[in-house]
């Protein structure tokens, strides 16, 4: 085994440059937890706000970027973790995703998926978890209800339209030009709205009869907090995962009184692995499956060899893509 990697660190704040490849020693796991080898990691929106300085490193996790990775268990506690030697994982970590080698909890890892590729399943684990703890457990999506989805080009967005397509759902989704939205109708939302050049509460309304959308999922929160609350229905739940529109918002607390409306919000990388490990179970049981027999399909934009994390963050800073972005190691 070797005891030292390649990896990405971030050697100040600052633009996509300050990413740099360096080397490290090989992480040494504790109880509890695996030793991947990491055949690809999830290029995702916090990596850039951590590179930028504005999302602090948890205690105790690495300092190294990167939130998902999938690769061969290679070394750890394995005994009595559910896993083996040589079993390919992805898993959910809280950071050191970008490097040879990465430590994560068992409980936060989940085997591949029969049939993908090693960087389809590294897509999973940020993203997944992500929706499946918001819209799922926090917003309670609960069947015959209808969805919308901010952002549904995103590594967020396309994970969400899959996945509640899948279940049942009637869904709907904002981006930002005609040719994601198209892309967001082929992943199975019945509207793709240009935010850009339509209301999407006006469009929403309209395909609802009136009603509005259950649940919302918000990445940009801001200015369109006051728009989400008018968009839902009666006893409806806005999940606010970002803020990237800016954290300050006017609601319409009237509103929220005589309609029953909730808001709510949580960041992931924070919370426990007994937490996370809860959501694992669930996507293991209702959403591993989906994958396996291709009713939910990951969605590669653009790979990027590890070497090349600055032109994977450009990218992600462009806005362009559809689905994720992905770091690929030999």
């Amino acid at each position: 085994m070797k005891t030292e990697m390649r990896a990405i660190e971030i050697t100040q704040y600052g633009k996509p440059e300050v990413l740099q490849i360096c080397s490290r020693p090989v992480p040494v796991s504790g109880k509890g937890e695996l030793l991947i080898k990491v055949a690809a990691a999830g290029v995702n929106r916090p990596d850039v706000l951590q590179r930028l300085g504005f999302y602090p490193v948890p205690p105790g996790a690495s300092d190294l970027p990167g939130l998902e990775v999938a690769g061969e268990v290679v070394g750890g506690d394995v005994q009595g973790s559910g896993f083996a030697l040589g079993d390919r994982v992805c898993a959910l970590v809280q950071g050191g995703g970008y490097a040879e080698y990465c430590m994560a909890p068992a409980g936060q890892c989940l085997k591949a998926p029969e049939g993908l590729s090693m960087i389809e399943a590294a897509s999973l684990p940020e993203t997944y978890f992500t929706v499946w703890s918001n819209v799922f457990q926090r917003a309670h999506l609960s069947p015959g209800e209808s969805f919308l989805v901010q952002g549904g080009t995103s590594g967020i967005g396309v994970a969400a339209i899959q996945i509640a397509r899948a279940l049942g759902h009637r869904v709907f989704a904002t981006a930002g030009s005609d040719e994601k939205c198209r892309a967001t109708e082929k992943l199975g939302a019945e509207r793709g709205i240009n935010y850009k050049t339509e209301n999407f509460v006006e469009v929403v309304k309209e395909l609802t009869a009136g009603k509005g959308v259950d649940v919302i999922l918000d990445m940009v929160a801001g200015s369109y907090v006051p728009k989400e609350i008018n968009c839902l229905a009666d006893d409806g739940r806005l999940a606010i995962i970002a803020l990237l529109g800016g954290n300050s918002a006017e609601l319409d607390l009237g509103q929220v009184l005589r309609r029953r409306l909730t808001v709510t919000g949580s960041t992931l990388r924070p919370r426990s692995v007994a937490f996370k490990e809860k959501i694992a179970a669930e996507l293991q049981e209702r959403v591993w499956p989906l994958l396996t027999t291709r009713q939910i399909v990951p969605v590669i934009h653009q790979t990027f060899p590890l070497e090349q994390a600055v032109q994977a963050h450009a990218m992600m800073e462009e806005g362009l893509h559809i689905g994720k972005i992905m770091l690929t190691l030999d």
